[in-house]
């Protein structure tokens, strides 16, 4: 869980070596995070990724994430990248162990 707010689950980190890539890997690590967060009751799970990466956002958006936020102050005057929050109710997989 992350913040102050026990039923949001925060995916802080996901990547996906290149020569892993349009295997399910990326999908099987998000289905596992969507699981883990409701086995601990979160009702939405979050992330966070950059404009410039359209490959996440176009993934996270075929894990059924919308778009939450987009701000363009978040990383410094100096950077043009605009911080994009997807975000999405989780719900219960097949196909993915429980731990």
């Amino acid at each position: 869980m992350f913040g102050r707010s026990r039923d949001l689950a925060h995916v802080v980190d996901m990547r996906v070596p290149a020569h892993h890539a349009r295997k399910g890997v990326g999908k099987a690590l998000w289905k596992a995070a969507e699981d883990w967060a409701l086995r601990r009751g979160a009702v939405e799970i979050r992330v966070e990724t950059q404009d410039v990466n359209v490959p996440a956002c176009r993934f996270y958006q075929a894990m059924g994430s919308e778009l939450r936020s987009a701000r363009d102050d978040v990383y410094g005057p100096d950077c043009d990248e605009w911080q994009l929050i997807w975000a999405k109710k989780p719900r219960r997989t097949e196909n993915v162990g429980r731990s």
